[in-house]
């Protein structure tokens, strides 16, 4: 996994940077891009340098600076690890992305592995796990599941909510970190890394064993608004699923009437609209819809809807 460049390699620039860091902190945003200015003079190819000149602008109310500032962030970070294209979209300077970079993601949850579970959960007020297995159950009454795939497992918070239903219990996600704290609580028969934004036979999802068609329940537990367009990763699950299958997962819900639209979490939010519609298209029925506040964000409730669909005989 390519590292991330926090320094720049200069020493004084490095030292301005820290100084810029303890004036915004400080709450002077403008003093702090001005002095980070002069450390990007040092190091002008120092990519986290720029975002956090873009940073400091946006701060002190200079848009534009801060546009500039993540355009060169782009050029320098091709594969955008930091995420610039979405920041672009977001003070509306490109369109928005119909998904994000995956290596994005990845190092955005490789890095959180660690305290996930402790700052989602017990300061967030995380619920996604508990209340989709209590929909499924709602559903599903007493039946079990010969097979359910949890995509984008994370650390196992959903697994652990359905693996007395499921039979065989298979996780999938993008970081290896957040593989290894799953793996940890001994509950999935199979463990893998996916990438929901690829075709299914790049995805990590089939081969070596593992066929379509295999899974009586699919899930995706907060993970779709990791995701813009939903056309690919409902693909992905109607190949996974055989007929009659359940797909559960929740979605942030969007502000707009219909589609989606990137926040400045810089997370993804769908409508319900748009959902039923991709689902029809990849081969669901909409079977319940529940909305319901799924986590706090900056003291504010992030409100989220709950889907449980089945795969089409």
């Amino acid at each position: 996994m390519q590292q991330i460049q926090f320094s720049s390699g200069n020493l004084t620039a490095d030292r301005r940077a820290d100084y810029a860091k303890m004036l915004s902190e400080g709450g002077d945003p403008a003093a702090a891009a001005e002095l980070m200015e002069q450390a990007l003079e040092l190091a002008p190819d120092w990519a986290a340098g720029w975002l956090r000149l873009a940073e400091y602008s946006e701060k002190a109310g200079n848009i534009e600076a801060a546009i500039t500032a993540l355009r060169r962030v782009a050029t320098l970070d091709p594969q955008d690890l930091f995420a610039a294209r979405l920041k672009l979209a977001v003070l509306g300077a490109e369109p928005t992305p119909e998904q994000p970079s995956s290596r994005y993601v990845e190092a955005l949850f490789d890095d959180y592995a660690d305290r996930f579970e402790t700052s989602l959960v017990d300061k967030l007020g995380y619920s996604v796990p508990g209340k989709l297995a209590a929909l499924i159950r709602k559903v599903a009454g007493e039946r079990r599941f010969r097979l359910a795939v949890d995509l984008g497992c994370g650390t196992g918070l959903f697994g652990v909510e359905i693996r007395d239903r499921a039979d065989r219990l298979e996780g999938f996600d993008l970081s290896a970190n957040m593989l290894a704290k799953a793996s940890a609580k001994q509950i999935y028969d199979h463990l893998g890394e996916a990438d929901l934004s690829l075709p299914a036979e790049r995805s990590g999802l089939l081969g070596a064993g593992l066929p379509e068609g295999r899974a009586d329940l699919v899930a995706a537990a907060d993970v779709l608004m990791y995701l813009g367009s939903l056309d690919n990763a409902f693909v992905l699950a109607a190949t996974l699923t055989a007929p009659g299958a359940f797909f559960a997962f929740s979605v942030e819900e969007a502000e707009v009437g219909q589609g989606f639209e990137l926040a400045p979490s810089l997370r993804y939010r769908h409508s319900e609209a748009y959902v039923r519609e991709a689902l029809a298209d990849a081969g669901f029925d909409t079977r319940q819809v529940k909305r319901s506040v799924i986590r706090m964000d900056s003291g504010k409730p992030v409100h989220g809807i709950l889907f449980l669909a089945e795969r089409r005989f």
